[in-house]
């Protein structure tokens, strides 16, 4: 009696020990670097954060998929500068335009392991839209020859309404895990749907979430 529960609490003692080796999981962080792409002229990167959890389960030593929720903050920018000087007058003028687009994201990424903890994964991502707003600031200046005038504004309204509450994308990228469970990645995540639900415009102009994340994180 005394031999079936030792070995039975071996068999338990070893199935745990399997489960810890194949199931992982802990939080991420890291920046975003996100634009916008399709029927939309001159965006530029806008920086941002990302942060949620991650967990992974190894189906062997080489292959395994990862699961994720992450709060990202994306959209895009625009800024336009010009500054003229005519008769010692000088005029500068500043614009930026800010779209700032909040997503749940819950990506699901295949991933490989090549050698040494370095990996590679790709996946699809499903994201849900939290908030977006629209930001617009301006300064205009006139000084010299007598003259110094200068204004400046900002407005910021909620466009809600304008996007698709829903966003699906296809991930690609590269990631290290070193042996104590601290790990970094980069990604792209590629948005294969329109965004843009204006009714007007829907069918007319498409726009698309691009974002490149940088990550570090730590799996229990």
């Amino acid at each position: 009696m005394k031999k079936i529960l030792l070995s039975a609490a071996i068999a338990v003692i070893g199935l745990t020990q399997v489960s810890a080796q194949e199931f992982s999981f802990g939080p991420k962080a890291g920046v975003n670097f996100a634009t916008l792409t399709g029927d939309i002229e001159d965006a530029e990167f806008k920086v941002g954060l990302h942060i949620g959890g991650a967990a992974e389960y190894m189906f062997d030593e080489k292959m395994g998929l990862q699961a994720e929720l992450l709060y990202s903050m994306q959209g895009a920018k625009n800024e336009y500068t010009e500054t003229s000087t005519i008769g010692g007058v000088t005029e500068r003028d500043f614009e930026k335009s800010t779209l700032k687009l909040n997503y749940i994201n819950l990506p699901v990424m295949f991933k490989y392991y090549i050698v040494d903890g370095f990996n590679v994964e790709v996946g699809p991502q499903v994201s849900f839209l939290v908030s977006a707003k629209g930001e617009y600031e301006y300064e205009y200046s006139i000084s010299g020859g007598g003259t110094d005038f200068s204004e400046s504004g900002s407005e910021e309204i909620d466009i809600d309404d304008e996007l698709k509450g829903i966003d699906f994308g296809l991930n690609f990228g590269l990631g290290y895990k070193l042996d104590n469970g601290l790990n970094f990645g980069a990604r792209y995540n590629l948005g294969l749907m329109n965004i843009n639900d204006e009714d007007e415009f829907r069918d007319e102009y498409k726009i698309n979430n691009g974002v490149i994340q940088i990550s570090a994180g730590f799996m229990f």
